[in-house]
């Protein structure tokens, strides 16, 4: 499985309908809170290994892995996951001005509007893993590019914040404004994204090469994010 290839139509569907599943926590991520939260992660201040952030994707209660039939299909579903958030950041590499985040549509009032607040939410628990780090872009003058996501997707707002997002046509243009941060904040991070490696160390002890991956995999470590670390 190549991850440079971007998902088929099939295989888009293939994942969206795993996520949906009952072998996944009703609090896993469906597919546009996914690409929000995969978007954040390509963007951000500091790469971010998958054994911390895939337990997410399941569900933010457990971490747990979904109950896979067998090792191929996990590794399946895991590497089209792989392969989605590698398109994503192929498209901020070569095309950011093409970037699109993945919005649901609705219908009200005879016109059809996005709904840009699953995404945007995931968007926000992908910030959420390295929250320090993006507070720096908060504290500069971009800061106002990145408040259309926060009131989009933040778990809770002001009072007097809630007018800005009480009916479909305000949230509809708060997406559009949304879609047209990202390029921007993108380039803001670019010359000050940093190498995972320089990730700060854990007080938990580093898992032994037999021990079961920590990132929900159900492999060893050392066949799995253990064998990503030594390459």
């Amino acid at each position: 499985m190549q991850l440079d290839q971007p998902l088929s139509d099939k295989e888009f569907q293939e994942l969206d309908q795993f996520l949906l599943s009952d072998r996944c926590a009703e609090d896993g991520m469906t597919m546009d809170i996914l690409h929000g939260y995969l978007t954040a992660l390509v963007i951000g201040p500091q790469e971010v290994l998958m054994a911390e952030w895939l337990p997410l994707v399941w569900g933010s209660e457990s971490g747990q892995a979904p109950a896979f039939k067998n090792d191929k299909e996990r590794d399946r579903i895991i590497g089209l996951i792989a392969r989605f958030m590698n398109e994503i950041a192929i498209t901020m590499e070569v095309a950011p001005k093409e970037f699109e985040p993945l919005y649901c549509m609705h219908e009200w009032e005879g016109k059809q509007l996005i709904d840009g607040e699953a995404w945007a939410w995931g968007f926000c628990q992908g910030m959420d893993i390295r929250a320090d780090q993006w507070q720096v872009i908060q504290d500069s003058n971009l800061a106002p590019l990145m408040r259309s996501i926060y009131l989009l997707g933040a778990e809770e707002i002001e009072e007097d914040e809630m007018m800005l997002v009480d009916d479909p046509v305000k949230r509809d243009r708060l997406a559009i404004e949304v879609e047209a941060a990202i390029p921007e904040i993108q380039k803001f991070w670019v010359p000050l994204r940093k190498s995972a490696v320089t990730q700060v160390i854990h007080d938990t002890p580093k898992p032994g090469r037999n021990d079961d991956c920590a990132c929900g995999s159900g492999k060893k470590f050392k066949k799995c994010c253990g064998a990503e670390s030594a390459a």
